[in-house]
């Protein structure tokens, strides 16, 4: 910080007023003449009587005689009577010569006029320097706001915004005052708080996603699980079997219920799930969707030869997710039918349930969102979400809507 020139400047006004006191002082003690003075110019009198070319003329002054009649005077414009050097506080000798009083030497102070004119100046030099002692003042503060008070409180408002999370807006860098080697660092710090956020949410989403789809692959499995004990349960004649097919069922929905919760838990914090499309053969679709129909619901289909823009993992959940609600609040047959329509492939899947009241089809792809006829099943709400949000991630698209009878969900894949 460069506040020296500003301390040198308040040390030399004060050294200024010091010096002005000073010669007041001094001043004040001159105002009237030197009594040396004095008695010189009196002697020089005495001795040179009548001979004024002789007389000390240092000072100024007037002399008369007994009567008051002038006899000599040094200039012009000098109090010649007793009474007017009364007034003026002048100095009045008697004059003395041989003994005998033969006058009076009026000495001229002119007192009241050098007073003021002594004040007037002394006004004047002290409102100077009082001036200039606030210019100086006031350009300090200028100074120290600009370079201390206004980068301290930029950098206050930049710790409150990083503790209230705000890691997006930078700090500008400026070297110019006190703190410019803490911006920087105070930024550095700002992006690798960033940075490491986002590798911590990056993470934790990865973490929440892994579970997601580890629960989402275990639940088709264990569905087949328990479809195929409820079979054996209800074809077997004996007793004991029919009890170990219960215990299979009871576990089944125990273990269900488990990775519904696991699931729950782990989707609903993730912000972005990772989805990879790219360019796939239309028949990979016939094999996504007999793996989702493990009930063999779906009568036959034929699908258009082409090439597809998917992410063949989240289109096979896309597809459980869609055959799971038909088994679980149609448990009807199921019809698949597919055709192309413009840039898309379309996969409509129907069954032949009561379907969702009409005013409710916009809110069923919305998270946690469940028909009110889904009240009496289990369920988190995320199936069509999740299946909306991978299509939209395909560059696709889903739609829902009753029939005459059922409800259809027509799946829009990208033709590539």
């Amino acid at each position: 910080m460069k506040k020296a020139p500003f301390i040198l400047l308040m040390i030399l006004t004060f050294v200024a007023e010091a010096l002005a006191c000073f010669f007041m002082v001094t001043r004040i003690q001159d105002i009237k003449t030197d009594p040396v003075k004095v008695n010189e110019c009196i002697y020089s009198i005495k001795e040179n009587f009548g001979d004024t070319s002789a007389y000390d003329k240092e000072l100024d002054y007037v002399i008369i005689d007994n009567e008051g009649n002038l006899l000599y005077k040094t200039r012009d414009g000098l109090c010649e009577s007793v009474n007017e050097a009364i007034k003026t506080r002048g100095l009045i000798l008697d004059l003395e010569i041989d003994g005998e009083l033969t006058g009076k030497v009026i000495f001229d102070y002119d007192m009241g006029t050098r007073i003021e004119g002594f004040k007037r100046n002394t006004i004047i030099t002290f409102v100077i320097i009082g001036v200039l002692q606030l210019v100086i003042i006031i350009s300090w503060y200028f100074y120290l706001k600009r370079t201390m008070i206004t980068p301290f409180a930029r950098l206050s408002g930049f710790a409150a915004r990083v503790a209230e999370g705000n890691l997006d807006m930078p700090l500008t860098m400026d070297k110019g005052h006190v703190f410019g080697a803490f911006t920087e660092s105070f930024d550095l710090m700002r992006s690798e708080l960033k940075r490491a956020r986002i590798a911590e949410k990056k993470a934790s989403d990865e973490k929440k996603e892994m579970i997601a789809k580890l629960s989402h692959d275990i639940k088709t499995p264990v569905a087949s699980i328990k479809s195929t004990s409820e079979v054996g349960m209800a074809i077997t004649k004996e007793e004991r079997t029919k009890e170990m097919f219960g215990v299979i069922n009871a576990k089944t929905d125990q273990i269900k219920s488990l990775i519904d919760n696991l699931f729950t838990s782990s989707v609903q914090d993730i912000t972005e799930i990772d989805v990879n499309p790219g360019m796939q053969p239309s028949d990979v679709i016939s094999g996504l969707i007999k793996n989702a129909d493990y009930l063999n619901r779906a009568g036959g289909f034929n699908i258009a030869n082409c090439n597809v823009f998917i992410d063949k993992l989240r289109l096979q959940q896309v597809f459980d997710n869609i055959f799971m609600n038909s088994y679980k609040y149609a448990d009807t047959s199921i019809n698949v039918a597919a055709e192309t329509a413009g840039d898309y492939l379309v996969i409509r899947i129907a069954d032949e349930g009561p379907g969702v009241n009409e005013e409710e089809i916009p809110l069923l792809k919305e998270k946690f969102r469940r028909g009110s006829n889904a009240s009496d099943k289990d369920g988190a709400g995320l199936g069509l979400f999740l299946a909306d949000y991978f299509m939209e991630k395909m560059d696709g698209k889903l739609g829902l809507r009753n029939l005459e009878k059922g409800f259809e969900v027509s799946v829009y894949i990208r033709i590539a």
